[in-house]
C-alpha cells in the first residue's frame, strides 16, 4: 500500500494535468496577472492569500448577471488559476460574469485535499455574500473545474463539512449549476465499482478526513443542480466508469446530469484537442439554463 501511495504521488506530482498557460496570461509563479480582469482575495489562512481573477462582460448590465467559478486541476498538489482562462473569456464575452479562483495545494501551502475543498466552500460563499457589489445574480451560481478541480467542484455541491470554522454558514456555498470536466468524483470503495486511478488508496491521514467524506459519489441526493460533465474514455487518471456511475446516481436520485464522453480522448484533453466541441457544449448547457442568451 505504501508503495502505491508513493507512486500516486510521484505521478501527479510529475505529470502535467493543466493545460499550457494562454499567451493572454503572465504565470512565471503559480497566481497569474491576467490582463483585464479584476483580483479580489476571497480567504486569508496565515500568510496566504486566496485570490479570484473576476472577467467581466464588456458591456456594464443593468441587472444582475448568472457567474461561473472555475477550479484549475493538478491532483491537490499544483496547478494555476490560468487554466480555464480560455473558458473564462468566452463566457463573459457572452454576458456572464466568470472567475478563476486559487486554493491552497500540496506543493505550496502542504494542504490536504480536505483543505482544498474547505477553500472552494469558502471562494463560493465569498462570491455569493459579496454577489450584489459584483452584480452577479445569487441564485445563479455556477461552479466548475477540471480533474481535482472537478472533484472540488462536485465537493462543494455534494459533500456536507469540511466547512471551516470562520465561514458564515448563513450564506450558502451550494452552486445553481456544475460544468465538470474530468472530475475526480468517487474517493472511496462503492458498490459495484472497481476503484482505481484517483484517489484509490489514499485514507485519511492523506486525504485529511475519511475518504467517503469527501467522496461527491457517496452524497449524492435529489435535489442537486443540474449537472454537465465530459470526460474521456481513454482516461487512465480518472477511469470513466467512475463519472458513468456518478451520472447513474444522479440521475437515480432525479438530478439532471449529461455526460459526454469522448473516444480515445486521455486525462486533461479538454483545452486540447477538444477544446472547442467542449467550450460549445458548455455553451450550450448554460443556454439551456437561461445563463446565456441563444446564439
Amino acid at each position: 500500500m505504501r508503495a502505491l501511495l508513493l507512486l500516486f504521488y510521484a505521478y501527479i506530482a510529475g505529470t502535467t494535468l493543466w493545460a499550457a498557460t494562454p499567451a493572454t496570461s503572465k504565470a512565471t509563479r503559480h497566481q497569474p496577472t491576467i490582463a483585464g480582469t479584476n483580483v479580489e482575495t476571497y480567504r486569508k489562512v496565515g500568510a496566504t492569500e486566496l485570490k479570484l481573477w473576476i472577467f467581466n462582460p464588456a458591456t456594464k448590465a443593468d441587472k444582475p448577471l448568472p457567474c461561473v467559478v472555475f477550479f484549475f486541476g493538478g491532483g491537490w498538489t499544483s496547478g494555476t488559476p490560468a487554466q480555464f482562462e480560455p473558458q473564462s473569456r468566452h463566457l463573459a464575452s457572452r454576458g456572464m460574469i466568470a472567475i478563476v479562483a486559487d486554493y491552497r495545494v500540496k506543493s505550496r501551502q502542504n494542504a490536504l485535499p480536505a483543505d482544498c475543498v474547505s477553500d472552494a466552500k469558502a471562494c463560493v460563499r465569498w462570491v455569493r455574500a459579496n454577489a450584489a457589489r459584483l452584480g452577479i445574480d445569487p441564485s445563479r451560481i455556477a461552479v466548475g473545474g477540471g480533474s481535482a478541480g472537478g472533484h472540488l467542484a462536485a465537493a462543494v455541491a455534494t459533500v456536507p463539512g469540511l466547512d471551516s470554522a470562520t465561514d458564515d454558514k448563513a450564506v450558502s456555498c451550494l452552486p445553481n449549476a456544475l460544468v465538470l470536466f474530468n472530475p475526480g468524483t468517487v474517493m472511496a470503495p462503492f458498490p459495484g465499482l472497481e476503484l482505481k486511478g484517483f484517489g484509490a488508496g489514499l485514507d485519511k491521514s492523506k486525504f485529511g478526513c475519511e475518504p467517503t467524506e469527501i467522496s461527491p459519489l457517496h452524497h449524492v441526493k435529489k435535489g442537486l443542480p443540474p449537472t454537465i460533465i465530459f470526460h474521456g474514455k481513454a482516461d487512465t487518471t480518472v477511469p470513466y466508469a467512475t463519472v458513468e456511475k456518478f451520472t447513474e446516481a444522479m440521475k437515480a436520485a432525479g438530478n439532471r446530469c449529461e455526460l459526454i464522453g469522448y473516444e480515445g480522448q486521455p486525462h486533461g484533453f479538454f483545452n486540447k484537442s477538444k477544446y472547442q466541441e467542449t467550450l460549445d457544449a458548455t455553451d450550450a448547457f448554460l443556454v439551456s439554463l437561461g445563463y446565456l442568451p441563444k446564439r
